[in-house]
Parts: C-alpha cells; sequence; structure tokens
C-alpha cells in the first residue's frame, strides 16, 4: 500500500460531545453520534497498531477571536456561541480521540485545515502519498480538507462512517459529491487495509 497518513478533523467536545455548544456541524440529537465516535476511535486504534501515523487536527481560537474573519455564518456562529475557546473544555479533544504522545497536533482557524496552517508540512514531512481523512464535520471541514489534499496531488480516502454532520442527508450529499475525488470507504475497510500493508 502506498505511504498513508491519517488526517483526524475535529474530534472535540465542542462540537463531538452532546453538553458541547456546537450544534450545527453534529446533531445532538443525532441517533449516529456514538456510531460516528466509534468507527473514530476504531480508525486511531487501527492506524496505530499498523504504524500508520496520524496528525490530529483541532479548531481553536484566542478568547478575544482576532483570528476568526467573520465573512460568514459559520464563523459569526462560532463568536457568537463563544466556542473553540483555546484552553476551554470545548477545544480539547474528546475522551478517546485525542492525540497520544508523539502524534502530531496541529491548530488551524478556518473550514480548511490546510490553510494557513502547518498541516501541509506536516504532511509532507513524513511523506506519504495517501492520506485517510475523517472527522466532524463532513460537509465542511472534512470536505474542504479532501478538496485541498487531491488539489495537492494526494490520494485521498474518507472514513465514511467515522465522519458526520448536522444531518444524514448532508453527510450522504457531501460523500456523494466526493466520490470523484477520493475513494468512501469504512473505517473497519481501512483498517484492513494498514494490516494488509
Amino acid at each position: 500500500m502506498t505511504a498513508t497518513a491519517v488526517l483526524a478533523i475535529h474530534y472535540q467536545n465542542e462540537n463531538c460531545h452532546p453538553d458541547g455548544k456546537v450544534k450545527f456541524d453534529l446533531a445532538e440529537t443525532a441517533d449516529w453520534r456514538r456510531a460516528a465516535m466509534a468507527a473514530a476511535g476504531r480508525l486511531l486504534e487501527g492506524a496505530r497498531r499498523h504504524g500508520v501515523p496520524l496528525v490530529h487536527v483541532r479548531l481553536a481560537f484566542r478568547a478575544d477571536f482576532r483570528e476568526v474573519m467573520q465573512n460568514a455564518p459559520i464563523f459569526r456562529d462560532m463568536v457568537a456561541r463563544n466556542s473553540w475557546v483555546e484552553g476551554s473544555w470545548g477545544a480539547e479533544f474528546l475522551e478517546g480521540l485525542g492525540p497520544l504522545p508523539g502524534e502530531r497536533v496541529v491548530t488551524h482557524h478556518r473550514n480548511n485545515a490546510f490553510y494557513a496552517a502547518a498541516l501541509e508540512a506536516y504532511v509532507t514531512a513524513l511523506g506519504v502519498r495517501h492520506l485517510v481523512i475523517a472527522g466532524v464535520s463532513t460537509a465542511y471541514a472534512v470536505e474542504s480538507a479532501v478538496r485541498h489534499a487531491v488539489d495537492l496531488g494526494y490520494e485521498v480516502t474518507v472514513a465514511a462512517d467515522a465522519c458526520s454532520t448536522a444531518t444524514r442527508a448532508q453527510h450522504e450529499a457531501s460523500l456523494r459529491s466526493l466520490a470523484l475525488l477520493a475513494a468512501i470507504r469504512s473505517a473497519d475497510e481501512i483498517v484492513a487495509d494498514f494490516a494488509r500493508g
């Protein structure tokens, strides 16, 4: 298998925990919340077991939100909710889905994890040609990262069941739009590929 790394995007309390402030990313009442987080856990554990590097991507802002360009409803909502504040519980990784010692962590400030962040340099340093991308939310952060990674020349696989967004319909529509750019597979299928090398 082509040298691979996993990008784990926004598995944070603010949008993945039922008590988080951000409900437009992963609806509080979504019956698939637990299933998506469980699939993410299997993906991360499988990557570690098979020596596949992990890069954890997190969203976080200073308390005065000076990094936030409020040019779209999604960013104005973040500020209005006082969400994703650096050092807060909401900005922390969801229990069980955070980095282990030695794993790379990238903080960014827009939908696209590659934009004005260190992610491209981190991935380049790993020397991989294939990225497995998973996270929250499918329609925003994941889709933006997939499109950017493909434009950079990476082969991309989306761990579909380890992603989620506000509604299942929105999630599935996003996956359909990505199908010409990336392989759409389950976390378990991807881990099985890791095992085969």
